[in-house]
Formats: structure tokens, C-alpha cells, sequence
């Protein structure tokens, strides 16, 4: 430990996890001048492309990294609950004084620096998350401080669905992947699951054949565990109320949400996923600004043909048809791994893949190392964001997905994207360096 002591700061940084990182970054700036390079550009140099952007967001992350690996350690867990508080109420003020873009309320308008503070919102959730799991006092097992856990990682997202902007206010459910690391129930994880597959199936099945398989499902339970059912009164209730609560969820929940709440844009993003076409009761008026429908599987059709169309080898850089024409609406942030794919075919996506995955077991293996509870769940915190995003954002291109506005971490284009990514993972560095000297 003493050698370890007498290294400098910057001989204690993983190189590893930096350069991952770094690397993600050059190639995100590669892939967005791909998509808006055209030969009659006077030069590559031209502020008001978008990699020109990126380039200056990736030196100013970088940047702002440097001054993270030279700030004090503590201090990311002693501020941790008042920018956490700072930031909801930054999000409550989006809400009603938000600049209006893309259909949400979700970007703050400074001159002419726009920033969307549920982006931000990922990094001051992570640090109070940690720094509430890792006090003395919380107790995960107790339920108490479970549900308080939740309503720290879920209180932004509810902020955030309310701007409407629902695809990153499902990133905070990431947060729950942490939670089970720290001691979340198998059951708790088991019923996220089971209310995943009866929406699926409400989507998929009509009312009366979901009321007949619930109540098949029912009585298979109580047949394979009747011997508990009547010793257990608890275990009664607990079917009963599953019971309940799986018809009121199928039969009026999710009609209600898809007839009154969700609008047309979203539901038919949802069936496409499922390879369905929207049911009757569900289809509402949606016209584009010619009078035609609008066809929202588009997107996701055009950016499988030009995955594959770049076949194995890919058809080079700079000469992919989709990229060069534009074909793929929102090349250059949600559907940024499409060029990838068609210039560098399968073997460039894989190695894509490769490094992401390559920096989601390092920074799990730099989590696992701390010797402090707040940078090892902060560590779990980064690497479920990360997950969410590159999981999420990659089934969006393969259609595997609905199209929800997930960016690729470190690839798309998008300065405040790019900055709280960058932050994410300079927090964690700067954590890593003092593993061996603090114990929370």
C-alpha cells in the first residue's frame, strides 16, 4: 500500500478504463462526420457541422475530467444530496418554462447553449443513490429504505415523463439493477419481469383470451402449491392479490394508458416493436403535414437495410448509400450505429461492440475493487446507465425495440450527452484513485 501511496495521481488512473473510453469517443466523432460529409464541402473543418461540435464537446469533457481527477474525492459524496435536491428542482422548472423541441419540454435555453438537465440528472442521481445506500443508517433490507432508494432513482423520471421525454426517463430505471446488486429481493426483480411479460401479452392477446390464461395461470398456482396455500395464509393473499391486480392491469390499466394517455406516435413505435400492426380500438388520427399517415416504421426499416447492406466486410468509409443520402432520419444520434454498420459491415460493429462491452466489464471490475460502499455503487451506478443506453439504443436500430430517443453512449451527437457521460466516467476515475485509502 505504501508504493501504492507514493504514486502520483495521474500514475493511479485506469488506463485502461480512460482510453475505452476515449476510443468510443473518436470513433463517435468519425461516425457523425461520415453521416454529413458531402464532397462539395469546402473543407472538414467547418464550425457549423456537427463532428466539428462534437470534436469541441469531447475537449471540453475532457476538461472538465481534469478538474474531476483534481478535485478531492470526498467531495463527490459530501454534495451528492444537495446537487441531487438542486437538480429536481431544475427539472420541475423544465416542466413549465422548458424550450419546446422535437414535441418535449425538456432543454433549457441559455443564448445559444441548450442543455437537457435529465441528462445531467443521470450523474447527481448516481452520486445520491450511492451516497444514500452506502450510509450507515440505511438499512437495504428493511422495506422503509428500499422504497426510499426507489424514490430516489424514480422522482426524476417522473419529472422527466412529464416533460415529455419518455425514452431518457426510462433510463433511470437502470437504477433498480444497482439496487439488486445491493441486496434488492429476487422477487422484486421476478415480479419487474412478470409485469413486463403481462403487458406483452395484454398487447399481443385479446381481453377475453388474457382474462381465460389469467385465470388458467391461477389455478395452476393453486394446484402446485396448494399444501402451502392452506398453511400459508399470507401466500393466499398474495395470490389473490396478484390475481386482482393482473385482471385490473389487462383489462383496464393498459386500455386506459393506450386510449387516453399515450399518444399515437408512441403506440405505434410500441406495436412495431412486436411486429404488429396498432389494433382498431387503439389507432388514432396521425398525419404528417401532407395529409398522409405517417409511417413510423420507417426509421427502423431504413436503418436495417443499411446494417445490412454493409455485409461483412461493409462497404468502406464514406461510402455507405444510406449515410451519404440521408436515407435514416436522426442518423447522427439515435440512429448513429446504422452508419457504422453499413461503411464497416459486421466485423466493424462487432469490434464496436466489442469495446463496449469491454468498458461495461471494466468498469464492473473497477467497481468491485473499491474499498469504499459509495464508489463501488456509484461504479454499479455507471455501468447500469451505460448498459440501459447501449442495449436499448442498439435493438432501436435492429428493431428489436420501439424507437424511444436513446443516443449511444459516447457515439451520437449531442454535447450534453457527451459532457454527462464524460462526467460519469471521470467521477468514477477519480473514485478508483483513492481505493485504496478510503472506506466509507
Amino acid at each position: 500500500m505504501s508504493s501504492i501511496a507514493n504514486k502520483s495521481l495521474l500514475n493511479r488512473i485506469d488506463g485502461v478504463l480512460f482510453w475505452l473510453y476515449i476510443a468510443l469517443a473518436i470513433i463517435g466523432i468519425v461516425a457523425v462526420f461520415s453521416v454529413e460529409y458531402r464532397s462539395t464541402d469546402p473543407s472538414i473543418f467547418m464550425m457549423s457541422k456537427s463532428h466539428m461540435k462534437q470534436s469541441i464537446w469531447l475537449l471540453v469533457s475532457l476538461f472538465v475530467g481534469l478538474i474531476i481527477l483534481f478535485t478531492d474525492s470526498k467531495f463527490f459524496s459530501s454534495v451528492a444530496f444537495i446537487a441531487y435536491g438542486v437538480c429536481v428542482v431544475l427539472l420541475l422548472f423544465t416542466i413549465f418554462f422548458g424550450a419546446a423541441m422535437k414535441g418535449s419540454h425538456s432543454w433549457i435555453s441559455l443564448g445559444g447553449i441548450k442543455f437537457q438537465p435529465g441528462e445531467i440528472g443521470k450523474i447527481f442521481t448516481s452520486l445520491a443513490l450511492a451516497r444514500y445506500l452506502s450510509l450507515q443508517d440505511t438499512n437495504f433490507k428493511q422495506s422503509r429504505d428500499r422504497m426510499i432508494g426507489l424514490a430516489i432513482a424514480l422522482v426524476p423520471a417522473l419529472f422527466i415523463i412529464l416533460q415529455n421525454e419518455t425514452g431518457l426517463a426510462l433510463v433511470y430505471f437502470s437504477f433498480i439493477l444497482v439496487m439488486y446488486r445491493e441486496g434488492l429481493p429476487n422477487g422484486i426483480l421476478l415480479s419487474i419481469f412478470a409485469l413486463g411479460f403481462l403487458t406483452i401479452s395484454t398487447l399481443l392477446l385479446s381481453h377475453s383470451t388474457m382474462l381465460v390464461l389469467i385465470s388458467l395461470i391461477s389455478i395452476g398456482v393453486v394446484f402446485l402449491f396448494r399444501f402451502t396455500l392452506k398453511r400459508d395464509a399470507t401466500a393466499r393473499i398474495i395470490l389473490i392479490g396478484s390475481f386482482l391486480f393482473a385482471l385490473l392491469f389487462s383489462q383496464v390499466i393498459i386500455p386506459f394508458a393506450f386510449k387516453k394517455v399515450l399518444k399515437n406516435y408512441q403506440i405505434e413505435r410500441i406495436y412495431t416493436m412486436l411486429g404488429q400492426d396498432v389494433p382498431p380500438e387503439y389507432q388514432k388520427a396521425s398525419e404528417g403535414s401532407d395529409g398522409k399517415k405517417k409511417d413510423t416504421g420507417y426509421n427502423v426499416r431504413q436503418s436495417m437495410i443499411a446494417i445490412g447492406s454493409g455485409g461483412f466486410w461493409g462497404k468502406g468509409y464514406l461510402n455507405g448509400t444510406s449515410t451519404k443520402n440521408s436515407f435514416v432520419p436522426e442518423q447522427n444520434t439515435d440512429f448513429i450505429f446504422c452508419s457504422i454498420g453499413e461503411q464497416f459491415g459486421f466485423i466493424g460493429s462487432l469490434l464496436v461492440i466489442a469495446l463496449y462491452i469491454s468498458l461495461l466489464l471494466r468498469i464492473i471490475q473497477v467497481a468491485e475493487r473499491q474499498r469504499s460502499d459509495f464508489s463501488r455503487i456509484y461504479g454499479y451506478c455507471v455501468a447500469s446507465v451505460l448498459f440501459f443506453h447501449f442495449a436499448i439504443n442498439l435493438s432501436m436500430t435492429i428493431g428489436l425495440a420501439p424507437v424511444i430517443g436513446i443516443t449511444l453512449p459516447f457515439i451520437s451527437y449531442g454535447g450534453t450527452s457527451l459532457l454527462s457521460f464524460s462526467i460519469l466516467i471521470f467521477i468514477l476515475i477519480r473514485l478508483d484513485t483513492e481505493r485504496d485509502f478510503m472506506i466509507h
